[in-house]
This record gives C-alpha cells, structure tokens and sequence, in this order.
C-alpha cells in the first residue's frame, strides 16, 4: 500500500491567529489559504482550519474530543516537547507518564489552541500497544 496520510478540519475563529500559533508555535508548514481556511502540514499529516462565527465552547477536561500524533521515537516527541516550551505554549496538561510499568505505558502532554482544540502529543513506551494488545479494555483515564 502506497503511504495514506490523516486529514482532520477543525473550527478556528482567526486565520493569521492560526498560522501564528500552528506555523511559529508547532512548526507547521503553512498551505494553501483563503480568508476561510488555511492548511497546515504537521508532521507530513493535512489539518485544514476552517474560520467559523459559532462560539468555540472550551470542553471541561481532555474527553470527549481531542486530537494528536504518536510518536514512534521518543527523541521526536521530547524534540516537539521542548519546542512547546521554548516558544511558550500553553500546554492543557503537564507532560507526565501515563500507565507507568504496564504494557499501555507512554509519555504524554496535551496542548490548548487558541480556540480552545485540545491536542495530545504521546509516545508508546511498547509499539504494540498502540493498536495491539486487544485483552487490554483500558482506553485512556476515564473510571
């Protein structure tokens, strides 16, 4: 199979806002853009912000609605973890260990845009258990 890449558009309120926070903060490449939508490169993955005069709602906590990448080297997500901290993001959650000493064990911190998307940035201490390991019923924190 050829490689696929992830497409995900998400609400923003402001497009120069966007590329400020995705492009400077993130380092994503900036695409196309309109006065409606701008695209942006993360990780070799298509994010479309499209502008929308709804209000954006903060939700209260990281579920149900939150996106991100997994990093398959741990160097990689401390790379984008010290990037997120020299240029001052926000971050929604503290970096932190998650599952400590069980196989779904990983390294995570979340981020907060401007317009209140939250998004998660993990690495799997075990690669299996990224899509694996189907005994296990665990799925995130949520008791």
């Amino acid at each position: 199979m050829n490689p696929v890449l992830f497409h995900l558009a998400f609400p923003v309120t402001n497009i120069e806002q966007t590329k400020d926070y995705y492009g400077n903060g993130l380092g994503c490449e900036i695409g196309r853009e309109s006065r409606h939508a701008v695209i942006l490169n993360l990780y070799g993955h298509q994010l479309v912000a499209h502008v929308t005069d709804a209000p954006l709602t903060p939700q209260q906590g990281i579920y149900p609605r939150h996106f991100g990448l997994i990093f398959t080297a741990e160097s990689d997500w401390e790379a984008l973890l010290e990037r997120v901290q020299q240029r001052q993001l926000p971050l929604y959650q503290q970096p932190k260990l998650r599952f400590g000493g069980q196989l779904t064990e990983h390294r995570t911190f979340f981020l907060q845009d401007p317009f209140d998307n939250l998004m998660e940035f993990k690495f799997y201490r075990h690669a299996e258990a990224i899509f694996g390991s189907r005994e296990l019923t665990a799925i995130g924190d949520r008791l």
